[in-house]
């Protein structure tokens, strides 16, 4: 790998497009501190000063905007409002015959689908900016605040028609400035743009973490979480590249004088087929009614305690703190829920068992139609419980582990927990086999010597 690195910056083409990816990645951790207008700066970091950084409903959301909500800046969306729709296109591709056609229309489909991505993207990044201004006049909506705090304060005092509308306009316009700016890093640059600008908002926290840990446990604790950190980045890669290859062959057949097919060929089927993706579901389950209660009547009185106040100060106590056995429980089976249900949409075993028939192939032992059928649904359904109890297990145990040593409940939805791991690891292995691949296209000649 160290020797791909420096081969990387040899050819010009190369590191001229890896340049360019990390010139738009300064530019979005730039924009990342630029707060939007109207939000009070003095009020931020008074918040900051009394509540727990580490707490707050939305946590999750927070890492993936690199710390920009945290911030209140121009990117607080981060790319979330993305990844958002284009899951839902995915998911409208089942239901939607349109939407089904497209996928199969190869390369002008996708630009279809690309284009209705975009769209959907600004629609609810409008929704999503219109919540944030509301929450931001209302204290922040326990972004800065966590469990023990009540802290309220007035991040955006001068709540008005024209000031609410600048905000969602300033925030929606920084989305579809980021959502450019990946597109271009995938045509100019090097690697996925949305994968890396989502792994640019993870690592960047990684120090700052880092330096937590150390305060509140010490160097041991620190070392600790190195190794913990290790370890589970080498699990992740392991099972990451691992397959399960379902042969397939095909039958001769001859044409006029040309004899065609008679080749072995194998389906890959990936232990964790869907990735991070029902991570991705399993938290917006959670910060949903985190994000609801915040708008709940309350009352400055701690003797007069509303229902709105009883609900949040349940879901405080069960759907933030990371080590609460109801949620573990609850996050590890939605987890396991939502890779099940995303990898039945991604992979259908009654098309691949068509398409290898009308190609002229079998899998040696098992007969062409249904018997193909229920061989590859059985053989995803124990590849996928593998799988997503893996991911479960990457999301909950380094998030345990850390709230016991940290003695801090929230701890599981910041850099060091599994979640921001999994995402990282799987965001440079496949940049880097993009590299690989580039480094081995220019230099194909060395194999011909």
């Amino acid at each position: 790998m160290a020797a791909n690195v420096l081969n990387m910056f040899r050819v010009e083409d190369l590191r001229n497009k890896v340049l360019f990816t990390l010139g738009m990645i300064f530019i979005y951790r730039l924009g990342c501190f630029v707060p939007a207008p109207g939000i009070d700066i003095d009020a931020i970091q008074l918040l900051k000063e009394t509540t727990d950084e580490n707490g707050g409903a939305l946590a999750f959301l927070r890492l993936f905007s690199g710390g920009a909500l945290t911030q209140f800046a121009i990117f607080a969306l981060g790319i979330m409002p993305y990844i958002t729709a284009s899951i839902i296109m995915q998911i409208l591709g089942v239901v939607i015959p349109r939407v089904e056609q497209w996928q199969q229309m190869g390369a002008v489909g996708q630009r279809k689908i690309t284009q209705a991505t975009r769209y959907m993207t600004i629609g609810i990044a409008l929704l999503q900016s219109t919540a944030f201004a509301f929450l931001f006049h209302n204290g922040g909506g326990g972004f800065g605040s966590g469990p023990s705090s009540g802290t309220k304060l007035d991040l955006l005092p001068n709540f008005t028609a024209p000031r609410v509308a600048l905000v969602v306009l300033t925030l929606t316009a920084g989305t579809a400035l980021l959502m450019w700016m990946g597109e271009l890093i995938s045509q100019k640059g090097i690697g996925n743009g949305m994968s890396l600008i989502i792994f640019a908002s993870v690592v960047s926290s990684l120090p700052n973490q880092g330096a937590l840990v150390r305060t509140d446990a010490g160097m041991g604790g620190l070392v600790g979480v190195i190794v913990l950190f290790t370890a589970l980045l080498v699990g992740i890669v392991f099972v990451e590249q691992g397959q399960r290859r379902i042969p397939v062959q095909f039958a001769k057949r001859v044409v006029g004088r040309k004899q065609y097919g008679g080749q072995n060929t194998y389906i890959p089927l990936k232990v964790n087929q869907s990735g991070v993706i029902p991570i991705i579901f399993a938290s917006s389950v959670l910060y949903l009614p985190q994000l609801l209660v915040s708008v709940l009547p309350s009352d400055s009185d701690p003797a007069n305690k509303t229902w709105g106040e009883s609900i949040q100060s349940w879901i405080d106590s069960n759907l933030v703190v990371s080590d609460s056995p109801f949620y573990l429980l609850f996050f590890g089976l939605l987890i396991v829920g939502f890779s099940y249900f995303y990898t039945a949409i991604t992979f259908d075993p009654v098309k691949q068992a068509d398409n290898i028939r009308k190609q002229g192939g079998f899998i040696p032992g098992i007969r062409p139609g249904p018997q193909t059928e229920r061989y590859l649904a059985r053989i995803l359904n124990r590849i996928t419980l593998a799988g997503a109890i893996f991911i479960a297990l990457v999301a909950l145990l380094p998030t345990f582990i850390l709230a016991k040593v940290l003695d801090q409940g929230n701890v599981g939805q910041v850099s060091f927990g599994g979640i921001s791991i999994l995402i990282a690891v799987g965001v440079a292995i496949e940049t880097m086999k993009q590299i690989d691949s580039q480094l081995m296209m220019r230099n194909y000649e060395g194999f011909l010597k």
